[in-house]
C-alpha cells in the first residue's frame, strides 16, 4: 500500500505557500484561515437550550462551565476541505502559531476533524527552510494547559461582557460594551483626563542668555539668586503649589534682572564639573516594545504595526511577532555580532555576548524576541525590493534594534559649568551643561524614541562647551527673560498606553493592539493627532463601573486575573475551580453573578451628569453631550440646552469655556426670501447633521429682523394644549416641509435665495431613456450626487453636475460599466492571488464603503475596521466568509439546525 502524504495545517494562506515550498512533495500544506469555530452567539443556540445557562452565555454554567461551540459558515467549508485532504494522509501535523491562541486553534481542529491517523504538534518561531525542517523533526504533543488558559480567557470575557454590557445599555447608552481589559484600558485614559481637568497651571519666569569665549558661544540659564534655586516646572505639584522652597520670579522681576545682567555684560567661571557616564543598549523587541517604537518612530497604530509584523513573519523575514521574551537564540546572537562588526568595526561588540532575561513568568509563551529571521540577517537594503513601504520601515526598525542589542556600551562625559555675575546687591548664577560621547557604541545603529515630556522648560538639549577653566571671564549677551507655565501630564498615545498596560499587567502583549482598537471602535476614545482623548460617554461608563463594579475595573484585580490565566497555562491552577470562584465568588470576594444580581438602584440621570458651573450641568444625551443651563432668576422655567462642540475635549470644558458657550449668541434661522411659486418662506438652518434649507409656511407669530433676516422665536403659549382623549381620532399629520442639504461648497452665511431654490428643486428630471422609456433623475444622496434610472444608478463626479448634466451625457454614462471608470484607479491596496480563485485581490473604495475583491467575489470590510489595515490574510478571510454565505436568497424562515456540543477535552 502506497504511503499517503503528511497533512500540515497552518493558520494563514501566506504561510501555507512558503512552508509548502520548504517541505516538498511529501507534504500537503493547507490553511485553517484562523479560527474555525467559537462560542455561539444567541441566534445560533437551539430553542431547547435558550432557557438554560447555555442560552444565556453559550456556556453551561451548571456543568463545569462547558463551552458551547459552533463552526462559522467559513469554518464549515474549511473543515470539509481539510477532511477530504485527511482521507489521503497518513499523518496530521498541526502547525498553528506557538502561542495560546494557536494552541487553541489546533485543539479545535482536532475536535472538528477527529483524525484516525497519528497527530503531532509542530511549532516554529520563524518561517525559514532550516526552521521548518527542524520543526518537522521536533514535534510534540498538544499542550492542553495552554488550551485551558485560552478557553478560560474566552469564557471569562464572555461572562464579563454579556453580564455587564446590558447594564450600560440601560443606564448610559445603547450599543456600548464592557470588557475585562477594554474597561480597564478606558479607565486609564479617563483617569489621565481627570488629572488634566484637576490640574492647576502655575507660571514662573527665568532668564536665558548666551555666554561666549572668543568665538565659541553656548547657551546658559539662570539657576540661583543669592544661593537660592530658581523655580523650575518640576518644583510645582499638579495643584500649582510649590513642593519646596525656591525663588519664583514674576515677569516684572525677570525683566528687571535681565536688564541688569545685560548691563554688566560679562560673567566669570566659578565651577567646572565633569562626570563620565555609560549607556547600555536596549533589549531586542518584544511585542509591546515593538508596538511602542513603531508608534513613536513610524507613527503606526498598535494594530497596524502588528498587521505589518504579521506579514513580515509570514513572508519569512522576522521571527514570531507575539512574544514577551527578550531572549535571542545562539544563532541570532552570532548573526547580530557578525553584522555589527562588519558594519561598525571590531570594537562595536563587547568581548562576551549579551544575554537578556525575560520578565515573563510564563515559560510556555516566553519564546525568542522579535528579530530578523535566519542564521545570517538580511540588511534592510538587501530586502528593499521585496517589501512594501511599511514592511520595509518596520523591518529596518527590528533589524537595527536586534543588531544594536549585541553592541558595546556607549560612553560619554558630561561637563557642567557655573558662571557668576556680581550685581550691586545680588549674586546671580547661570549654568550650562554639555555632553560629549567618547565612544558611541550601540548608538551607531539605534537609539530608542522618547514619549512626550511634560514641560519644554524642563528639557535640556545637549550642547558642546569650549575649553574652560575656573577664573575665565566670558562675555554675556542676548539676555532674555522667559515666561513658562506648568503643563499637565500629556494624554496617552497608543505607544504610551501600551507601555502603561504592560506596566500594570493589564492584558498581554499579543492583546494590546486589539484592546486599543476596541476602545477606539466603541467611541470611548478618539484620536487627536497621536493623543487619545476620552469621550464624555467614556466618563459615564467608567463612573458606573467604578461605583457598581469596583473590583472589576480595579487595575490590580485585572492584573491578578492575567496572572491566574498564566498559572492555568502552566498547569498550576484548574480551569473549572478558578471560573467557579470568579463567577460565584468566595469568602474573600463577591463573584460576578452576585455583583450583577445585587446592583440596586442606579440613577441614570445622575450617572450621566457632571456639574460644570453653578447653573450649568453637562449631560449625556442620545445625540451626544450638552449643557443644561438653568436661569437663576427663573428657577421654574425649563432649562436651556447648549450643544458642546464635538472637537472640544473634556479637559477643555472649563467653567470659563462653559460660560462662553452659554453666552454665545444663538443664531436664528435666516430667511432667504419667498418662493415665488407658492409664497412659502425659504429658511437656511444649521442642524445637528449639517446645514440645510427648508421651505416653511409663513407664521403670523414669527417676526423677522429687518437688519439680519433672522427669525425671532414666537412667544410661548399661555397654556399647553390638552392631550387627545383615548378613542378620539388623531388629527391628520401635517405634510413635512421640503428640505435639502447644502453642498459642501456652500455656507450658511453666504447662500442666497436662488441657490436655495435650486437645492429644493432636486431631484431633477434629466430626461427619458428612449430605449427603456424610464425616467432618469439627478439626485443628491447620503454618499454624494448620482443618477437614477429605475433601480440602476451611476455616480456623478461633482455636485454641480446635478444641475448641469444633459440627457445625452447621462445616457453615455449609463453605457459604461457601473464601476468601470473607478475600478481602474480605485485600488487602495493590491495583494497576491487568492488561494481559491487564483486571481489577485484588491482593496477598493465603493459606494457603500471599502471592500475587497478578487474580481469574482466582493466582501465588504466590516464597519469599525480600518480598511487600510486590512492585510492579505484578512482579505482572504473576508472573501472566504463571503463565499461560504453564498448569494442572498429570500426564503421563508426555517427551523434552526442544532449544532452538536463539542465533547469534553480528554486529559
Amino acid at each position: 500500500m502506497a504511503h499517503g502524504k503528511k497533512l500540515v495545517i497552518v493558520e494563514s494562506p501566506t504561510k501555507m505557500k512558503s512552508i509548502q515550498g520548504y517541505l516538498g512533495d511529501g507534504y500537503e500544506v493547507l490553511s485553517s484561515v484562523g479560527h474555525i469555530r467559537d462560542l455561539a452567539d444567541r441566534k445560533a443556540i437551539p430553542a431547547e437550550l435558550k432557557k438554560t445557562s447555555v442560552g444565556r452565555y453559550s456556556i453551561d454554567i451548571e456543568n463545569d462551565f462547558s463551552p458551547y461551540y459552533v463552526e462559522s459558515e467559513r469554518g464549515k467549508k474549511t473543515v470539509a476541505e481539510l477532511k477530504r485532504a485527511l482521507k489521503t494522509s497518513d499523518e496530521l501535523l498541526l502547525a498553528t502559531d506557538e502561542d495560546r491562541e494557536g494552541e487553541a486553534i489546533a485543539w479545535h481542529l482536532l475536535e472538528a476533524l477527529k483524525p484516525k491517523v497519528p497527530v503531532k504538534r509542530m511549532v516554529f518561531h520563524e518561517i525559514t527552510k532550516d526552521a521548518i525542517r527542524a520543526a518537522v523533526d521536533q514535534t510534540r504533543e498538544l499542550d492542553l494547559n495552554l488550551v485551558d488558559a485560552q478557553e478560560t480567557r474566552r469564557i471569562l470575557d464572555r461572562l464579563y461582557g454579556w453580564d455587564v454590557s446590558p447594564v450600560l445599555w440601560l443606564k448610559v447608552q445603547q450599543g456600548l460594551s464592557a470588557g475585562r481589559v477594554q474597561s480597564a484600558a478606558t479607565r486609564l485614559v479617563v483617569d489621565r483626563e481627570r488629572e488634566r481637568i484637576a490640574f492647576v497651571s502655575a507660571s514662573y519666569w527665568d532668564v536665558a542668555a548666551v555666554a561666549a569665549k572668543d568665538t565659541d558661544a553656548f547657551g546658559v540659564q539662570l539657576v540661583r539668586l543669592d544661593g537660592a534655586p530658581i523655580a523650575r516646572g518640576s518644583d510645582f505639584d499638579d495643584a500649582g503649589k510649590l513642593k519646596k522652597a525656591v525663588v519664583v520670579l514674576d515677569e516684572a522681576k525677570a525683566r528687571a534682572l535681565a536688564a541688569r545682567v545685560a548691563a554688566v555684560g560679562e560673567a566669570s567661571v566659578t565651577k567646572l564639573e565633569s562626570k563620565p557616564g555609560t549607556r547600555r543598549p536596549y533589549a531586542p523587541f518584544t511585542t509591546s516594545t515593538m508596538q511602542q517604537e513603531a508608534g513613536r518612530k513610524l507613527s503606526m497604530s498598535a494594530k497596524h504595526a502588528m498587521s505589518v509584523a504579521q506579514r513580515l513573519y509570514e513572508k519569512g523575514y522576522i521571527t514570531y511577532m507575539r512574544t514577551d521574551s527578550t531572549a535571542l537564540s545562539t544563532q541570532a546572537v552570532q548573526a547580530a555580532r557578525e553584522q555589527a562588526v562588519e558594519l561598525y568595526g571590531a570594537k562595536a561588540v563587547p568581548l562576551n555576548p549579551r544575554v537578556y532575561k525575560s520578565k515573563s513568568k510564563n515559560a510556555q509563551e516566553a519564546h525568542e524576541a522579535i528579530r530578523p529571521s535566519g542564521e545570517h540577517f538580511r540588511t534592510p537594503a538587501s530586502v528593499a525590493g521585496s517589501l512594501d513601504r511599511d514592511e520595509q520601515r518596520l523591518y529596518d526598525l527590528i533589524w537595527k534594534r536586534t543588531v544594536a542589542s549585541q553592541m558595546s556600551d556607549a560612553t560619554y562625559e558630561t561637563t557642567t559649568v557655573t558662571l557668576a555675575i556680581a550685581l550691586a546687591d545680588q549674586n546671580v548664577e547661570f549654568t550650562a551643561s554639555g555632553t560629549v560621547y567618547t565612544f558611541k557604541g550601540f548608538l551607531e545603529a539605534y537609539e530608542e524614541g522618547r514619549d512626550e515630556k511634560r514641560s519644554d522648560a524642563d528639557k535640556h538639549d545637549d550642547q558642546s562647551l569650549p575649553q574652560l577653566a575656573v577664573g575665565d571671564v566670558l562675555a554675556v549677551r542676548d539676555v532674555e527673560p522667559k515666561g513658562h507655565a506648568t503643563s499637565p501630564k500629556p494624554r496617552y498615545t497608543e505607544a504610551s498606553l501600551v507601555k502603561a498596560l504592560e506596566e500594570k499587567g493589564i492584558g498581554r502583549p499579543s492583546t494590546f493592539a486589539s484592546i486599543i482598537d476596541t476602545i477606539l471602535a466603541r467611541g470611548y476614545v478618539t484620536k487627536r493627532g497621536q493623543a487619545l482623548v476620552p469621550s464624555w460617554v467614556a466618563f459615564s461608563v467608567v463612573r458606573l463601573l467604578e461605583q457598581h463594579f469596583t473590583e472589576l475595573v480595579d487595575y490590580d484585580f485585572t492584573a491578578a486575573l492575567e496572572d491566574d490565566l498564566d498559572a492555568i497555562a502552566r498547569g498550576e491552577q484548574k480551569r473549572v475551580d478558578w471560573l467557579k470562584e470568579f463567577y460565584f465568588g468566595s469568602a474573600d470576594h463577591a463573584g460576578l453573578r452576585t455583583i450583577v444580581d445585587n446592583l440596586g438602584e442606579i440613577d441614570a440621570r445622575e450617572l450621566n451628569s457632571t456639574r460644570v458651573t453653578d447653573n450649568a450641568v453637562l449631560r449625556i444625551g442620545r445625540y451626544g453631550p450638552y449643557l443644561e443651563v438653568t436661569d437663576p432668576e427663573h428657577p421654574d422655567a425649563d432649562p436651556r440646552r447648549v450643544n458642546i462642540p464635538e472637537e472640544l475635549a473634556p479637559d477643555e470644558l472649563t467653567a470659563a469655556k462653559a460660560q462662553e458657550l452659554i453666552d454665545a449668541p444663538v443664531a436664528g434661522d435666516r430667511v432667504l426670501g419667498e418662493n415665488p411659486a407658492n409664497g412659502k418662506l425659504i429658511v437656511v438652518k444649521d442642524g445637528r447633521y449639517g446645514p440645510y434649507v427648508q421651505e416653511v409656511e409663513p407664521n403670523a407669530d414669527e417676526e423677522v429682523d429687518a437688519a439680519t433676516g433672522e427669525v425671532a422665536a414666537p412667544a410661548a403659549p399661555a397654556k399647553a394644549a390638552a392631550p387627545a382623549k383615548k378613542g378620539t381620532k388623531k388629527a391628520a399629520a401635517a405634510p413635512k416641509p421640503r428640505t435639502a442639504s447644502l453642498f459642501k461648497s456652500m455656507s450658511v452665511d453666504t447662500i442666497d435665495l436662488d441657490a436655495a431654490l435650486q437645492l429644493l428643486s432636486l431631484p431633477r428630471v434629466v430626461g427619458t431613456d428612449p430605449e427603456s422609456g424610464e425616467e432618469i433623475t439627478a439626485q443628491n444622496g447620503r454618499y454624494g450626487p448620482y443618477l437614477k434610472k429605475g433601480t440602476d444608478s451611476r455616480t456623478l463626479d461633482s455636485e454641480q453636475q446635478l444641475f448641469d448634466i444633459t440627457l445625452d451625457e447621462a445616457l453615455e454614462r449609463y453605457k459604461q460599466p457601473k464601476y468601470g471608470a473607478r475600478r481602474a484607479s480605485s485600488a487602495l491596496k493590491e495583494f497576491e492571488a487568492d488561494p481559491v480563485s487564483g486571481k489577485p485581490i484588491r482593496l477598493r473604495d465603493g459606494r457603500f464603503g471599502p471592500y475587497v475583491t478578487d474580481g469574482e467575489t466582493n466582501a465588504t470590510v466590516p464597519r469599525g475596521e480600518d480598511a487600510m489595515e486590512v492585510d492579505f490574510a484578512r482579505a482572504v478571510q473576508l472573501l472566504a466568509d463571503k463565499r461560504a454565505k453564498g448569494p442572498a436568497k429570500k426564503k421563508p424562515a426555517a427551523k434552526k439546525t442544532t449544532t452538536r456540543k463539542s465533547p469534553a477535552k480528554k486529559k
